[in-house]
């Protein structure tokens, strides 16, 4: 299993860098197989300064272009076009892809630099929940009070806790020294039976000062000489707008100068102070107002072995030295000492010992719609099966061949006039490239007299002449299922146009139940906020006996296993336990006996309320002790009509997407659409029957 963690601020300045290189650096100790991974960069235009920066100084296998998923105007863009769901989608992928490759990968959120940092925040609850990543909150403690260090942090706890992400630990940095102590206890106090890692990490002035390059870059400033130590330090900054005899008085190691660029008694004085034993070194100038120095000046630097850097913006000197004042620090791979610090802090005061035990244990709960689906296509394309969507006019069904096929998801056969389906694509603008899938038109196709034969001879006790059986043919669910009966495609999905009877009823006459099965029922994949629950049998058998209800039940957890869901199955009715007596109650308490003796492997219990199946705390006061109640996945309703109107109450009260239904029991998969079903519906139906049938035939 690959392990990761996700970096979350509450506010801008925070340190990522230092939090970043502090875990890669401990991590790497255990392992090189680590990549590192931004959800959102601010641009592309521009490298991004933290992934530069742990790919160059640890030499991760990893591009630049590998460790991020979009870029905030791309997500913008997204959003605009109410494409929230594709954003996510995209970084998903990017970030599966690493994570296949690797032991453990470090998310790191966004930079809070924007204007909504409120909407930052809110995308950062996606990314994690939807990565599957424990989250590490870092916060900033620097020139504030213990209370008001502490209230972003309680918020950002709540809000984590309210999207059912997993908080791993809180470490706040940049705390004043005198304040440690404080602050440790503080955090103890209010979260130490959470079972969070905590750490505090003193401010440390080298860590915090810009150089001379951060400055030049944030505000734009033209660098006029010293080009060769713009990485110097700048702990302090000075406005010198007094002559020359009061500024020297100010001076401090290291200080930048902030004077206008006519000053020429201050540029020339303060030039000469730097060279002097009697004075501090400077680490530049900041000439303000646009102005330069005087040509005799110029000449005169110019004739300098090794200046300072002097730079020159535009601004007036008040706004310069506002500007200069919120100047963020920034690490470069370069800059070998800042790094070294940064990591030393880390290891110093975080506990080590405690938080790879926390990264090596902690579980993420649950598994988000976004991330079931990916991990769906993700299947379906490791060993592309041969898919038949019977009804190959219908736009929807177009659209969703144009994502399959270009992804490699699965191989596909449409089946409809290659002339309707080319006007369908014009008209409705899809690019779909034809040659990538196969178009069959049944009365053209050579197959048509041998299936026709085929089928009379599977239906000629119900009377099925060979003229009839050419007839039914001409019905595209016939023709479909017949291509999978002969194996000339692995399964069919249909029924965008169609009812369910008219694309199951071909199935259950030719296809028929596997060797050992009885029934053929289905169950819904139930895609919830946080988790995915599967249901059985809410679509096809109206009243099933005490056998056939354990059947459906065994046959669920079976698909349950085969989409990634660890099967916990709870057999449901109206009592929970012996609690309840009656004709109901004792079909599913049979069924239940019947299917533990059949698979005894299986996690399988009932009867009991769906609240105790699903609720931990209803769970630990009617059935305690139970190892499913509480934490099942798997569903089974003890009728029809119980099943379908639950799961369509869930589907309408908590919005939750609804996949299905999704046959089970047949001996090749056949699969049906709601006549209402969206683009993603298609493709996500037809992943899932691609993986039906990789199981099959595995």
């Amino acid at each position: 299993m690959t392990h990761s963690l996700y970096i979350s601020t509450t506010e801008a300045g925070s340190g990522k860098a230092l939090a970043s290189l502090g875990i890669i650096d401990l991590i790497l100790r255990q392992t090189t197989r680590v990549h590192f991974f931004r959800p959102v960069i601010q641009t592309k235009n521009k490298r991004d300064e933290d992934i530069e920066l742990i790919l160059t100084y640890f030499g991760l296998n990893q591009t630049y272009e590998e460790s991020f998923g979009l870029s905030s105007q791309e997500v913008n863009e997204l959003l605009g076009q109410h494409q929230a769901s594709i954003a996510l989608e995209q970084i998903i992928a990017k970030f599966k892809r690493l994570e296949q490759r690797g032991d453990f990968i470090l998310c790191e959120g966004s930079d809070y630099l924007g204007e909504g940092a409120a909407f930052e925040f809110n995308l950062n609850q996606e990314f994690a929940r939807n990565l599957g990543c424990p989250i590490l909150i870092l916060g900033r403690a620097d020139n504030r009070t213990p209370e008001a260090t502490l209230r972003p942090i309680q918020m950002a706890v709540d809000a984590y806790r309210q999207h059912n992400c997993q908080v791993m630990g809180i470490v706040l940095n940049r705390a004043s020294p005198d304040q440690v102590v404080t602050l440790k206890a503080a955090l103890k106090t209010r979260y130490g039976e959470d079972g969070y890692l905590l750490a505090v990490i003193p401010s440390d002035p080298r860590l915090g000062s810009p150089r001379v390059r951060d400055i030049a870059d944030q505000l734009q400033a033209e660098v006029l000489y010293g080009h060769t130590h713009l990485d110097n330090l700048v702990p302090h900054f000075l406005v010198a707008a007094m002559q020359m005899q009061h500024a020297l008085s100010w001076l401090k190691d290291n200080s930048l100068v902030i004077t206008p660029g006519d000053r020429g008694d201050i540029i020339v004085g303060m030039l000469q102070a730097h060279q002097s034993t009697k004075y501090p070194q400077l680490a530049g100038l900041l000439l303000s107002t646009g102005l330069k120095p005087d040509p005799a000046i110029a000449t005169l630097i110019e004739g300098l072995p090794d200046p300072l850097p002097i730079l020159s913006v535009k601004t007036d000197t008040y706004t310069t030295a506002s500007l200069v004042k919120e100047v963020r620090s920034s690490l470069i791979p370069e800059d070998k000492e800042k790094i070294s610090l940064s990591i030393r802090a880390f290891d110093d005061h975080v506990d080590l010992r405690e938080f790879k035990q926390q990264i090596s244990t902690i579980q993420v709960q649950g598994i988000t719609p976004k991330m079931f689906t990916y991990n769906l296509l993700k299947q379906a394309s490791t060993e592309p099966r041969h898919i038949v969507l019977p009804e190959g006019t219908d736009p929807r069904i177009l659209k969703a061949a144009a994502v399959l096929t270009s992804r490699g998801i699965v191989k596909l056969t449409l089946l409809g006039q290659r002339a309707k389906i080319e006007q369908v694509i014009k008209q409705q603008r899809i690019e779909l490239d034809l040659n990538a899938l196969s178009i069959l038109y049944p009365p053209e196709s050579s197959r048509l007299e041998h299936y026709a034969q085929t089928l009379h001879q599977l239906r000629q006790h119900k009377g099925i002449t060979l003229e009839a059986a050419h007839d039914y043919l001409m019905d595209v669910s016939y023709f479909g299922t017949m291509m999978v009966y002969e194996g000339d495609a692995d399964a069919m999905v249909s029924g965008a146009v169609h009812t369910t009877q008219h694309t199951v009823r071909p199935a259950l006459q030719i296809i028929k139940a596997k060797p050992g099965f009885s029934i053929v029922s289905s169950v819904f994949l139930m895609c919830l906020e946080d988790r995915v629950l599967v249901y059985g049998d809410c679509a096809v058998n109206p009243n099933p006996t005490a056998a056939e209800l354990a059947e459906i039940a065994i046959t669920s957890a079976d698909t349950a296993q085969s989409f990634g869901i660890e099967p916990r199955v709870a057999l449901l009715s109206y009592s929970s336990g012996d609690s309840g007596q009656g004709d109901d109650v004792d079909k599913v308490r049979q069924a239940t006996q019947i299917a533990q003796a059949r698979r005894p492997d299986l996690l399988l219990e009932g009867p009991m309320q769906y609240d105790a199946a699903v609720n931990p705390q209803v769970a630990a006061q009617k059935l305690p002790g139970s190892i499913v109640a509480g934490r099942a996945t798997v569903l089974v309703f003890p009728d029809l009509n119980t099943g379908n109107n639950t799961y369509k109450a869930v589907q309408r009260e908590t919005g939750a997407i609804a996949i299905g239904p999704i046959l089970q029991g047949l001996k090749k998969p056949v699969n049906d659409l709601s006549r209402g079903c969206t683009v993603e519906d298609v493709i996500n139906t037809v992943a899932i029957t691609a993986i039906q049938a990789q199981t099959l035939s595995s």
